[in-house]
């Protein structure tokens, strides 16, 4: 069996310097079309909201914020009866399928039973409630998602008595048939759920990918409208998408009893192909195409390529994201110096750790670094002994990295970014060349100006 003994793995006494998770609402929200989200908070969450989601007042967008005043934190109003106020005008101007109430800090440090109230107040407006705790003193940046999902979970229905799944098949079946690709038979074996929120057009990408490998998804947590949850239960395989939702994992194995297919994440060509491979394994499905699949999209992305090959990268550590980008970079030929993380499940993203080693020993670099929860400090100063071309980071860092001449990338653009399949290649890269390609354009005109200055007089 396989082991991960070389690669080296620290953990540091640094917090969370990540973005606030609270930020999952962000693209939850536009997820699950018939969902409204309710930020439980003081007044600075709700800046928080309006500046780094976008003002969009006159969108009037389905996330509001419950600030709390004085007489919220001081007790002396009833918690039970002023969120069933908000709720109650949630109902009558929206009327959505399901609420969901996000905690953050001051609902931790007030101790404020989110859980115990939901179901009082889910009775008296008759629409479901689901409480995720989204605070920054115990989850980093995309953990907030993994909240969220984690509690729906729980309000998925039992595969055999969900009708969804199956209805969802022959609908699919039905076009196969017609379009005579493949026969039924290979399509009843297995029922297969993914998790993640992915765009709808990435989403469909995938599907189509499995689908040309015999393979029917029935369904995703989150789906797109709440009355479409998939079913769950101790038949259905799930898979993530996304390496920071091992809570998610967890829960769906231990609460639904679901069985969980351990796969590198689909990000860039060789996850992607990896993610696919894994679980036609676990269906016994013989895989084609893909290894002319990914060689071609590599050859389509040698321009950008030739951009960060040899050049090094420092990861400081924001969404969780990190160990997946360091695997593609790396495969693209940059060197790695550290992979710094928050917050790292090892078995969850076993498969990708292992992918990683690979790509390392194909590669012929050194395997990189991997600290977690990383003390920023120490690692600025590490960043200044590396000196290396490029350092993906939080917003925090980013501008002091720069004035020492450090080339930097936000790492929450990588979690905004559709960065996921086959398709998608090129944008990851975009985002990786875009600083080194502006520094050599920067370069190349301050050297022109240089040359003019220096250029002899004609006689």
């Amino acid at each position: 069996m396989k082991t991960l003994e070389s690669l080296a793995f620290e953990c540091e006494t640094g917090n969370y310097h990540t973005f606030c998770p609270i930020s999952c609402v962000a693209w939850l929200y536009q997820k699950i079309e018939d969902s409204f989200f309710l930020v439980v908070g003081t007044k600075t969450r709700g800046y928080f909201l309006q500046n780094a989601l976008g003002v969009m007042i006159f969108a009037e967008p389905r996330y509001a914020m419950a600030e709390l005043e004085e007489g919220d934190i001081s007790a002396q109003l009833n918690d039970q009866k002023e969120l069933e106020k908000i709720c109650l005008r949630i109902k009558s101007d929206r009327n959505p399928s399901v609420i969901v109430w996000i905690g953050t800090c001051t609902t931790e440090i007030v101790k404020m039973d989110l859980e115990g109230i939901a179901p009082k107040v889910e009775k008296q407006i008759e629409i479901p409630i689901v409480v995720a705790r989204a605070n920054g003193l115990d989850y980093a940046f995309t953990q907030g998602e993994d909240t969220v999902l984690a509690a729906m979970v729980h309000r998925c229905p039992e595969y055999k008595d969900c009708k969804r799944n199956w209805k969802e098949k022959n609908k699919q079946f039905e076009v196969l048939n017609k379009e005579s690709i493949f026969k039924e038979t290979q399509l009843t074996r297995f029922n297969l759920v993914l998790f993640g929120s992915l765009p709808s057009s990435v989403a469909s990408q995938l599907n189509l990918e499995l689908k040309r490998q015999s393979i029917l998804v029935s369904g995703w947590l989150p789906s797109q409208k709440y009355s479409e949850l998939p079913g769950l239960g101790n038949n259905v395989y799930v898979c993530g998408v996304n390496p920071f939702l091992s809570r998610t994992a967890t829960t769906l194995m231990r609460r639904k009893g679901c069985q969980l297919i351990g796969a590198p994440f689909p990000i860039g060509p060789d996850g992607t192909r990896a993610w696919i491979e894994k679980i036609c394994s676990v269906f016994q499905v013989k895989t084609t195409g893909l290894e002319e699949r990914e060689n071609q999209l590599w050859k389509n992305v040698e321009d950008y390529i030739e951009v960060i090959k040899g050049k090094s990268v420092f990861l400081m550590g924001d969404n969780l994201l990190e160990i997946s980008l360091a695997r593609f970079l790396i495969r693209c030929g940059m060197v790695v110096y550290e992979i710094g993380i928050p917050y790292m499940d090892r078995r969850y993203q076993a498969a990708e750790l292992l992918l990683l080693q690979e790509t390392c020993k194909k590669m012929r670099t050194p395997l990189p670094r991997i600290v977690e929860k990383p003390d920023n400090y120490g690692q600025v100063q590490r960043i200044h002994e590396l000196r290396p071309n490029l350092a993906i980071t939080g917003m925090a860092h980013a501008n002091p990295l720069e004035a020492r001449n450090i080339d930097t990338k936000w790492s929450v653009e990588f979690t905004f970014a559709q960065i996921h399949g086959f398709n998608n290649v090129r944008a990851i890269l975009e985002l990786v060349t875009r600083p080194l390609r502006r520094c050599k354009d920067n370069f190349n005109s301050i050297s022109y100006s240089l040359s003019k200055q220096t250029m002899p007089l004609k006689n």
